[in-house]
């Protein structure tokens, strides 16, 4: 599967670190962070997906976008539930988004209308624990996107970066 992300700054990285004793309760704590910002698929040529990814960027702005708290999915369209993720509030990476799901078909129920952009911490096992999560207050962290990943989740390696705006 291939994707562009979103990378996040270290000050996330950081917090993630810092919430990381509290995830002990959950099946699968993420020890790699970025923000999904649109999945591309698995068919065709690496190269050919990467072609139409940088003209579907095409005139895409630097954006700003701001990690605002602690939130849970308790229903996610696919996988183990809850997931704990730091919600990321961003008009701008919302366009993004829509500019790519012209170019590349939406998955239902999680992209278009349903995305919601977010930095996964953990997902599966106690609610409990979610929900103490999701009661924490954290300090807003904002930055620029200036650039986005196009990702191979195969490899879990970025293959390449674009420079915003593109």
């Amino acid at each position: 599967m291939y994707s562009v992300n979103v990378p996040v700054p270290g000050r996330i990285r950081e917090l993630a670190a810092e919430l990381y004793p509290s995830l002990h309760a959950f099946d699968r704590v993420r020890e790699d962070h970025s923000c999904l910002l649109k999945r591309l698929g698995s068919n065709g040529d690496v190269g050919a997906l990467q072609r139409r990814t940088h003209r579907a960027l095409e005139g895409a702005p630097a954006v700003e976008a701001r990690v605002t708290g602690i939130d849970v999915f308790d229903d996610p369209p696919v996988g183990t539930a809850p997931v704990v993720y730091l919600a990321v509030e961003s008009p701008g990476l919302h366009s993004v988004h829509a500019d790519l799901a012209e170019a590349f078909e939406p998955v239902a129920g999680l992209e278009g209308p349903d995305y919601v952009p977010h930095v996964t911490l953990a997902r599966g096992g106690d609610e409990s624990a979610a929900r103490r999560l999701v009661e924490r207050e954290i300090e807003p962290i904002r930055w620029t996107v200036g650039e986005l990943e196009f990702y191979d989740g195969h490899r879990r390696l970025p293959v390449s970066r674009v420079s915003l705006p593109a």
